[in-house]
């Protein structure tokens, strides 16, 4: 009964999508007032309905009932209870529901919240975000329903994939996805200015907390994502390049350049036009990533789906929504008016070049993660790999940390330093860090060192902003600009001590026999077997030495029987310097030896790169509050000067 309650539901929610879209034609082009005043409470409606079709699906998982077969195919009446409630998103039609309900309940919010937009506007963007609901209901309805039966059921299930029974399931796809679907609430907000033509200040205003929101739960499911896969996978890497790794970084990318030339338009109202069709680039990532997920052209722990049927109705949605978005841009960017002009030698123009380094990292991982699908589909199989990312991606996103230091001390609109003296000091710290680097650590590359003295100085001028000012008034968005900055520093610190600094040692060990890495001495004691709730594992017992500190470590390798598959279990020690990271594997078939593998890693300030990740979410959540709180204090000032 739940699951024929749960697509009833969405049913009824695919229902009031369609009744939101005409209501939002009639609240845009001032058709009907009746039509017109359903536009808001349709879409709430809208968004209640999915959360209780999503609710549903949670509770079928949670009771295991295995007459769905959804549930079947990915859970198992012996798996503990939080991976069979994440194993409701851990899968294919589960994830493409989580979608639709956050698209419609971040209609739902512009709806109940958004009251800074014309009335014009607001019908248009809420046509719009019906309009993208339609498309992705007709999915789940005829291509993916994620409550259909199964008969007979199955006594137990099939499991979920191991990889996947990690509490990491329970926050990276969830916060991804917010992040995700939060941009198309940009998205429809461009479409509702081509289609009204009303694109300024107040526009970005409204736009700028939604695309902020958005971005900032991309940077914490990137974040989450890059060490679930660190600590999970066993390959001692915190970034792989992996095509589906890539289609969330695109977002990230787009959003990032978004968020900054939004920011430009609510401040100085220019950029318009930029910013309009930043904001669709950035919801056609998202679009381009949940294909590339979802269409089985890709084979990752990630990719959920192999039916190419359903491939193709994403591909569908995907050459409607942006195809027909990037025509309305073409065919309405002139009536939009062109704002207000800038020194190319401003806050703006850093601002631009801001954009433009973040477009063209954009475009190469673009090209790196489509080229080798369409050579394959010619006929023709290449490999592009880290070396192409890495050598393309990194001199451009130093670059970039240079326009970071200088950006935020240059005027808006003006042509000279306001404070050109405090630039020295983060110039004097790049120079002091890259000589000193150079002359004693030259082994470690020249673009890791380079890497690594532009975060340093990166991180004193992520300062800059606050030199002068009463800290205790200091606005809260200028704190999380220097916050958020500061975060960026603090990972690209990580990732390039990890890079130039790491060691790795391979080794064949009996019971009682020791290696070395990096200063510290690791020595196997025993191996044992142990039993987890759904697996049983053969574990390492390592006695961990470096100097006076000492400790153990306990590596595992897994089997779990539900579904059949062996897992690397990684062991982490973490030090206000690095982590130590080891794995164990059982002997090769045909080793009559004793001798286990096992592999250790000494990566150098490796943490640096996910605290730097939620030092940058935390500056976009500080922002978004002063954002938030600024509006109130402005439009309570307004209402009590008119006496209302």
């Amino acid at each position: 009964m739940i699951a024929e309650l749960g697509l009833a539901a969405l049913w009824l929610a695919a229902a009031f999508a369609l009744l939101q879209a005409f209501a939002g034609i009639g609240h845009w082009r001032s058709l009907s007032p009746a039509l017109a005043s359903l536009t808001r409470p349709v879409a709430v409606m809208q968004g209640l309905l999915c959360l209780i079709a999503f609710g549903c699906l949670i509770w079928l998982f949670a009771v295991t009932d295995l007459s769905v077969l959804l549930v079947a195919s990915n859970s198992h009446v012996d798996k503990p209870m939080v991976f069979k409630l994440a194993g409701a998103w851990g899968n294919h039609e589960g994830s493409m529901l989580l979608w639709v309900t956050v698209l419609s309940l971040a209609g739902a919010a512009i709806a109940l919240f958004e009251k800074r937009l014309d009335q014009q506007t607001l019908g248009a963007a809420l046509f719009a975000q019906a309009l993208l609901g339609l498309g992705f209901f007709a999915f789940l309805l005829f291509s993916s329903n994620p409550f259909e039966r199964l008969d007979p059921a199955p006594p137990t299930g099939a499991g979920l994939n191991p990889l996947l029974q990690d509490i990491g399931l329970a926050f990276h796809p969830p916060t991804l996805y917010i992040g995700y679907v939060g941009l198309s609430v940009g998205f429809s907000f461009a479409v509702a200015a081509l289609l009204t033509g009303k694109v300024g200040p107040t526009f970005a205003r409204a736009m700028r907390p939604w695309v902020l929101l958005a971005w900032i739960f991309l940077t914490i499911g990137i974040t989450a994502g890059s060490y679930w896969a660190y600590y999970e996978l066993g390959w001692g890497g915190w970034w792989f390049w992996d095509p589906v790794e890539n289609a969330s970084l695109m977002p990230w990318l787009a959003a990032t350049a978004l968020l900054h030339s939004v920011a430009v338009l609510a401040t100085r109202d220019a950029l318009r036009a930029w910013t309009i069709m930043l904001a669709l680039v950035a919801f056609a990532m998202a679009m381009a990533g949940t294909f590339l997920v979802r269409s089985g052209i890709l084979t990752s722990v990630h990719a959920f789906a192999v039916d190419p049927e359903r491939g193709a109705f994403i591909l569908g949605l995907l050459a409607i929504y942006v195809g027909g978005a990037f025509a309305l841009f073409g065919l309405r960017i002139g009536v939009v008016r062109e704002g207000k002009t800038f020194a190319l030698l401003s806050r703006e123009g850093a601002i631009v070049g801001n954009n433009i380094f973040l477009s063209v990292i954009l475009a190469i991982v673009l090209v790196g993660t489509l080229w080798p699908l369409a050579a394959e589909a010619m006929g023709d199989k290449i490999s592009v790999g880290p070396p192409y990312f890495n050598q393309t991606t990194v001199p451009i996103a130093l670059l970039l940390m240079l326009l970071l230091i200088v950006g935020p001390v240059l005027r808006w609109r003006g042509d000279m330093l306001s404070r050109h003296k405090s630039l020295l000091l983060p110039a004097v710290v790049f120079a002091g860090s890259a000589v000193v680097l150079f002359s004693t650590q030259a082994q470690a590359g020249v673009w890791p060192i380079m890497a690594l003295s532009l975060a340093i100085a990166t991180a004193v001028g992520s300062v800059l902003p606050l030199i002068g000012r009463n800290l205790l008034r200091t606005p809260l968005p200028v704190w999380g600009m220097a916050l958020a900055h500061l975060g960026f520093a603090v990972s690209v610190a990580g990732m390039a001590a990890e890079s130039g600094w790491k060691a790795e040692k391979l080794a064949a060990l009996s019971v009682g026999d020791s290696a070395s890495v990096s200063g510290w001495n690791v020595k196997l004691a025993d191996v044992r077997p142990v039993v987890g709730d759904n697996w049983v594992a053969l574990e390492g017992q390592m006695e961990v030495r470096r100097g006076g500190d000492a400790t153990v470590m306990l590596p595992q390798s897994r089997q779990f029987s539900n579904p059949k598959q062996q897992t690397t279990e990684a062991a982490l020690l973490t030090r206000w310097d690095g982590q130590l990271y080891a794995v164990i594997a059982a002997p090769a078939e045909g080793d009559v030896s004793d001798r286990w593998q096992v592999r250790l890693w000494w990566k150098p300030f490796v943490t640096l790169i996910w605290y730097g990740g939620l030092l940058i979410a935390l500056g976009g959540s500080l922002a978004l509050i002063g954002r938030i709180g600024l509006f109130r204090r402005k439009r309570a000032r307004s209402n009590l000067w008119s006496g209302a």
